[in-house]
């Protein structure tokens, strides 16, 4: 079987290298003529664990093809991938342009049927857009051949995105035609294999199916987020109140951590995104309005604790961040709370340095050299004011807090991410502060 995947970011690229090494014959399509180039060397443009073997392994063993021409393999493969951007409009809506370029080079060239398959996260109503588009390219070219719509949609997680393409908790796959399930059972036939559910249903129904999950996943953080910060005035403990409330299986675990705001590619751009639509259509979201209220002001939080302990008065302060990008085992910096603490910093006239494992050389291209970059945990503290944890990469959670002491002009630690233990660093003479606690 022969399917393309039209994008090569993140969700494109991962999905293609996954379904290669499913045994299916994959051809990425990029109009980024360095990108192609540089995956036919076997330079990965995104930092994702296990993707770049996965990569070399099956474009190696000829399963994994890389092009920027779509016309050129249009009608070899029988299931077309569209995954390419959807970045927010200035009024929050999801930008279909670059969507809606793919249907009209299908239309405009196909010559057999095809089933094109909607991976990019779009509002509900894309696919008839899409129908639309090529119908009218076959018009213009006064021919009619037979295409299929359907939707899939992602939800990978960053850091772990190969893990769950490969063990998916569920496959969610929207249809209009017999013909178009068929396929994709045939696609997807070696994760049902394993029980792996393929959930098959229409295509407003996926569509919704993907913001409705991410709306769902950021509503828990800005709602802990809230509690957290009700915590610290009323005496209680947040990571106390999780295991209570977590405990009660209606609720669970997950994404019930405080911190200092979610970010990332696609809570913020979905959730705005689907602000959007319901108000378009006459029914206002005003919990998700909330939502994203909350998390813009909880990446403020760790500046505020600074401010407040150093009774404004930070101008030539020197302040250490550990983690830049908005979650570990990522470099992504999209809508990452490190930005805003940082532009918050410089504002206030502190000097600023930084220290993360991945994500650093994406930091620079942001901004530049506003801040400074260390070499590793201990340069970044050398001669500090303050320590703000950003980011809970694994290299954080044990460090020698007798160095990180001796280099810093200050004791003092903000904890974004509620990693470390209050009284070990308040025994060892650190002045520690974190959220909800």
């Amino acid at each position: 079987m022969k399917i393309a995947i039209v994008g090569t970011g993140y969700v494109g690229l991962v999905t293609g290298t996954c379904f290669a090494e499913m045994g299916t014959d994959v051809y990425c399509v990029d109009i980024d003529k360095n990108k192609i180039e540089g995956l036919q060397n076997g330079i990965i443009p995104i930092y994702e664990p296990g993707l770049e073997e996965l990569v070399l392994k099956n474009y190696k063993n000829g399963r994994l093809h890389f092009t920027t021409d779509l016309t050129e393999i249009l009608d070899q493969v029988d299931v077309l991938f569209s995954a390419v951007g959807t970045p927010p409009d200035e009024d929050g809506s999801a930008d279909l342009k670059y969507v809606l370029d793919v249907a009209c080079t299908i239309g405009k060239n196909m010559k057999k049927y095809v089933l094109v398959v909607t991976k990019s996260t779009v509002p509900v109503g894309t696919a008839d857009k899409i129908k639309q588009v090529i119908f009218e390219e076959q018009e213009k070219r006064e021919v009619s051949i037979e295409f299929d719509i359907a939707s899939n949609p992602e939800f990978l997680k960053e850091g772990a995105a190969v893990t769950d393409f490969m063990n998916p908790d569920r496959v969610v796959v929207g249809v209009e035609t017999e013909r178009a399930q068929k396929l994709m059972t045939k696609l997807y036939h070696p994760f049902l294999l394993n029980n792996f559910p393929v959930i098959f249903m229409d295509v407003p129904s996926a569509e919704m199916t993907k913001y409705a999950a991410n709306a769902m996943l950021a509503t828990r953080i800005s709602f802990m987020n809230e509690i957290a910060n009700l915590c610290e005035v009323m005496g209680a403990d947040v990571t106390m109140v999780r295991k209570g409330i977590g405990s009660d299986t209606r609720i669970g675990h997950s994404f019930l951590y405080a911190g200092c705001g979610y970010g990332g590619s696609c809570f913020p751009k979905d959730v705005k995104a689907l602000v959007k639509t319901a108000a378009e259509n006459g029914r206002p979201m005003r919990i998700l309005q909330a939502v994203e209220e909350v998390n813009e002001a909880q990446k403020h939080i760790l500046f505020h604790k600074l401010n407040l302990h150093y009774e404004g008065n930070l101008k030539g302060k020197r302040i250490a961040l550990w983690g830049l990008s908005f979650k570990p085992e990522t470099d992504d910096m999209r809508e990452a709370p490190a930005l805003v603490i940082i532009d918050d910093l410089l504002n206030a006239g502190c000097e600023v340095i930084a220290y993360d494992p991945i994500a650093m050389h994406e930091t620079r291209r942001r901004i530049g050299d506003s801040i400074r970059y260390a070499g590793d945990i201990y340069a970044a503290t050398d001669k500090a004011d303050a320590l703000l944890l950003v980011t809970e990469w694994k290299e954080f959670r044990l460090p020698s807090w007798g160095i990180v002491k001796e280099k810093m002009n200050t004791p003092l630690i903000i904890d974004g991410r509620n990693i470390y233990d209050a009284g070990e660093l308040q025994s060892l003479g650190f002045v520690y502060y974190c959220i909800g606690r």
